[in-house]
């Protein structure tokens, strides 16, 4: 598999999800002019699970893709020292 994230971050994923389609069950009670906000706090509690599970994931790699523009803005930044520490 390429995307091999520990198991307690795709739990989380999972809250996520059920968080979401409890929500959305809230807002079409909502729209029934009949709210069961159980689902609203059961969307939210959820989302506070998911949270906290995917909490500690690490970012993900640099791709690469604006190397080029930091090393130009790097390179402008040292010249920029080099000449304050010059005058």
């Amino acid at each position: 598999m390429e995307n091999d994230e520990p198991l307690i971050y795709r739990v989380g994923l999972f809250f996520y999800v059920i968080g979401g389609g409890a929500f959305v069950l809230f807002v079409v009670s909502d729209f029934a002019k009949k709210p069961d906000y159980d689902f609203f706090f059961t969307a939210l509690a959820m989302f506070v699970v998911g949270g906290i599970l995917r909490r500690g994931r690490p970012a993900p790699p640099s791709a690469g893709r604006f190397a080029w523009f930091r090393k130009t803005i790097d390179e402008r930044k040292n010249k920029k020292g080099k000449d304050e520490k010059k005058k």
